[in-house]
């Protein structure tokens, strides 16, 4: 029986097995078909991984050099781009929809002789906390399926989650990497803003979006995100001065270093916040203090604006990026009467979009509007302004900072639909992270008294991903 560790054992695993890449493919293969009931993918490219592995097996029976991640077996989000593949952000507007090139995350991973075996439900646009805003229907979490797995990166998460893949990429605009990864008890990193190309990642808000990596260990990670952080001409938004080529070497010297760590009050205390959740912290904060490092409690005063902020500047991004979706070029088309052109969008839109897209394109254009605009808009950047001086103050005196992931572990699928400002406000202790660009992770940590995983998170300052992934591997003892 095939088992996966992390990519270093696999690939000590394939030296052995002239056939080790198609092994692993038909073992994922066989789990994804076993576990269809869960709705994790939209599409399984199960003939070309099939196909793919087999050329990776003759390739290294020749002895030729391999590849960082040759044979590891990769899902990818239904937002992100794969050249003849379909991608359609789980909407009805781009059903169909067939991309024409490689994102460059995507090229990235390919070059380095990765096997994509199939693209993950999300919520539609990647807009949404629990997986259920989807044309493909819910995601269940595999640990419970009258639960939700998270959102948006859902399927993304629960393919790493059962075992129906070794790594999988996400899209993380206010915690859709690490949400989905709390809840289903896995690793989920967002890295810092330009680090990962978003060319050939469909946007929903620019300013925020960035690929995520979902795995089961920091190696693991740290490998994937050192293949994919390359320099990218065709993101002007990419750091030209950020390289984590190293990154995955370097972490693996980390050993000895003691870390300063803020644990940020106004979190520990905030009222949304469950006991037990807030105990798992708390005991990963004093075995942290037992082993040397300092935590210290600070204030942050800005909690209650975050939620607000958010939604106001990825709404009204939202409403601009989406603009371009209007079934003239590409996507659904309306098979009704029309009238006039303003008829013919009107209706590819209503019937393409979902409910929750509709929401946040109304909330954006609304506060685009002229008359309320600085009102909200402007005030928004204001507060993103205020927050990011606030972050870089912290990041002066810490070398971190830890706080959960989520204020409740994952939620019984329907609990929140009927009132979404309950949805939007469980974001509260990730979409920080997106508003400020710094890299943030979700580790798997406990297990709840009702069944479900939780952790912790960390953040540092931006282009920290080192501090980051290290103090990671001391929490998860892979030293």
């Amino acid at each position: 029986m095939f088992s996966y560790r992390n990519i270093s054992s696999y690939h000590q695993y394939l030296s052995q097995n002239d056939q080790g890449c198609e092994t692993a493919v038909r073992y994922y293969l066989n789990n994804i078909s076993a576990q269809q009931h869960l709705n994790a993918f939209v599409e399984v490219y199960h003939e070309e991984a099939i196909k793919r592995a087999q050329e990776l097996d003759k390739k290294r029976k020749q002895q030729k050099k391999i590849g960082k991640l040759h044979g590891v077996i990769i899902a990818i989000k239904d937002v992100i781009c794969y050249k003849d593949h379909t991608v359609t952000a789980a909407s009805s507007i781009l059903k169909g929809f067939v991309s024409m090139y490689n994102a460059s995350a995507i090229q990235y991973l390919l070059d380095e002789e990765a096997i994509i075996i199939g693209n993950c439900n999300c919520d539609e646009f990647a807009m949404g906390s629990s997986n259920e805003n989807s044309v493909y229907g819910n995601v269940l979490n595999a640990f419970d399926t009258t639960k939700v797995p998270g959102g948006s990166s859902g399927g993304s998460a629960v393919a790493v989650q059962a075992n129906m893949c070794m790594i999988s990429l996400g899209s993380d605009t206010g915690g859709s990497v690490r949400q989905p990864a709390d809840f289903c008890g896995i690793i989920g990193l967002k890295p810092s803003y330009g680090s990962i190309s978003r060319y050939g990642l469909i946007a929903y808000a620019s300013s925020f979006d960035q690929i995520g990596i979902f795995g089961k260990s920091i190696e693991d990670v740290s490998i994937v995100l050192e293949v994919i952080s390359k320099p990218d001409s065709y993101d002007s938004t990419m750091n030209p001065t950020h390289h984590l080529s190293g990154i995955s070497n370097e972490i693996s010297q980390i050993n000895n270093k003691k870390y300063k760590i803020a644990v940020l009050k106004d979190v520990m205390q905030h009222h949304s916040l469950d006991n037990e959740i807030k105990s798992g912290v708390e005991a990963t904060i004093q075995q942290l203090a037992k082993q040397g490092h300092i935590c210290k409690e600070v204030d942050f005063d800005l909690l209650n604006f975050i939620v607000p902020t958010y939604y106001i500047l990825t709404a009204a991004e939202a409403s601009s990026n989406l603009s371009r979706f209007d079934g003239v070029r590409f996507g659904h088309q309306t098979s009704t009467s029309i009238s006039d052109i303003q008829d013919f969008y009107t209706k590819n839109r209503t019937e393409g979009f979902g409910k929750e897209v509709k929401r946040r394109i109304m909330l954006g254009n609304f506060v685009l509007s002229s008359g309320y605009y600085d009102a909200y808009y402007t005030k928004a950047q204001q507060v993103r302004r205020l927050l990011v001086d606030k972050m870089n103050l912290l990041f002066k005196e810490f070398d971190a900072i830890i706080l959960p992931t989520s204020p409740t572990t994952a939620f019984k699928i329907g609990d929140k639909q009927k009132d979404p400002i309950s949805m939007y406000l469980a974001d509260i202790f990730t979409v920080f992270a997106n508003l400020t660009g710094v890299p943030a992770i979700a580790l798997p940590r406990y297990t709840h008294s009702n069944g479900m995983p939780f952790g912790v998170q960390l953040l540092t300052k931006i282009n920290d991903e080192k501090n980051l992934l290290g103090l990671s591997r001391i929490i998860l003892n892979e030293l």
